[in-house]
C-alpha cells in the first residue's frame, strides 16, 4: 500500500473519530431539552417562521425555558421577526458559542447571527448544511430547557431530514394555509414524517380569514376549513387557526411582539390557545 493511500486511510479514520465524538456531544446536549419541536411546512409563504418565533416567545412567557434554533440556512427570518441585533457570544471556559438571549428564559440561535453582512447569501450544498446543523447543537452552549423549537425551511429536503436523523425524538408542528395548493404540500409533509418515524404534534392553519375593519365580517381569502379537514382526514390534532392580521404583519416587520399583550386582537386570542395546546400536549 502506498504512503498516499495510508495517509488517506488515516485521514478517513480521523474524520470518523471526530464525527463519532461530535455525535456523542450532540446526544449529551439533547438530554438538556425535555421537548424538541420542529416547525415545518410543505411550501413557503405560509407563515412557518412566524409561528415558530411566536410559539417560542409564547412558551417563554408562560414561564418555560425555551431554546429557538433557526435552521432555515438560506432564508433565516427569526432574528428579524424578533428584532435581534448583534452576533452570538463565546465562552472561554467551554470554547462554545453562546446563543443570543431574547428573554431571561429564552435563547436564540440563527445563521444570521454568525454573518457580518445580514444580506449575505448562503450558497451551500447538502453536506455543508448538515454539518452546520450539527454544529448548532454540538458547538453551542445551550441552557437546559423545557423546549427546543426548531424553525426549518419549507419542504422535505436536507434540513428536516437532518433533524429527523440527529434528533430522533423530535415532534413536528406543520403549518399550512386553507387553500388546496398549500394543503397538497402539507400531505407530503405528513408522509415525510411517517417515513422518517417523526411524530406529529399537530397542524396550525394560518391566514384563516381576514376580518373586515369596516363591517367586521370575515373574508375567506384563502378558502376556509382546509386545515380542519386535513387534520381530520389524517387523524391529527388541529392546534388552532390564525386569522390574517395587518397589525401582526407590521410588528413582524418591526421586530416586536407587543401584539401578545393586546387581548382585543383575535390573533392574540387564537395564538394563546395554540400555545396552551402545545403546552398541554407536551406535559
Amino acid at each position: 500500500m502506498s504512503q498516499q493511500a495510508q495517509m488517506t486511510n488515516e485521514q478517513m479514520e480521523k474524520k470518523k473519530a471526530m464525527m463519532e465524538t461530535q455525535d456523542e456531544v450532540i446526544r449529551e446536549q439533547l438530554k438538556g431539552f425535555k421537548n424538541k419541536l420542529l416547525v415545518m411546512s410543505g411550501k413557503g409563504g405560509v407563515g412557518k417562521s412566524t409561528v415558530a418565533a411566536y410559539l417560542a416567545v409564547g412558551l417563554a412567557k408562560k414561564g418555560f425555558q425555551v431554546g429557538l434554533m433557526d435552521v432555515d440556512l438560506h432564508g433565516p427570518s427569526i432574528p428579524r421577526l424578533l428584532g435581534l441585533k448583534g452576533n452570538i457570544g463565546s465562552s472561554l471556559e467551554s470554547q462554545k458559542g453562546i446563543p443570543i438571549s431574547y428573554l431571561p428564559n429564552m435563547q436564540v440561535m440563527s445563521i444570521e447571527s454568525l454573518l457580518g453582512d445580514k444580506d449575505t447569501a448562503t450558497i451551500w450544498r447538502g453536506p455543508l448544511k448538515i454539518g452546520v446543523i450539527k454544529q448548532f447543537i454540538a458547538d453551542i452552549e445551550w441552557s437546559n430547557s423545557d423546549y427546543l423549537i426548531i424553525d426549518c425551511p419549507p419542504g422535505t429536503g436536507d434540513e428536516p431530514l437532518t433533524i429527523a436523523q440527529v434528533i430522533p425524538d423530535t415532534k413536528a408542528i406543520i403549518v399550512t394555509t386553507p387553500q388546496e395548493i398549500s394543503l397538497a404540500d402539507v400531505r407530503k409533509s405528513i408522509n415525510f414524517c411517517k417515513q422518517v418515524n417523526m411524530g406529529i404534534l399537530g397542524l396550525v392553519e394560518n391566514m384563516s380569514g381576514l376580518r373586515c375593519p369596516y363591517c367586521g365580517k370575515t373574508i375567506d381569502l384563502f378558502k376556509t376549513n382546509g386545515g380542519v379537514l386535513t387534520a381530520k382526514r389524517a387523524g391529527l390534532t388541529l392546534l388552532g387557526s390564525l386569522p390574517l392580521e395587518p397589525d401582526i404583519v407590521q410588528e413582524g416587520d418591526n421586530g416586536t411582539v407587543a401584539w401578545m399583550d393586546n387581548k382585543d386582537l383575535p390573533y392574540t386570542v387564537n395564538f394563546a390557545k395554540i400555545v396552551d395546546a402545545v403546552a398541554d400536549l407536551t406535559k
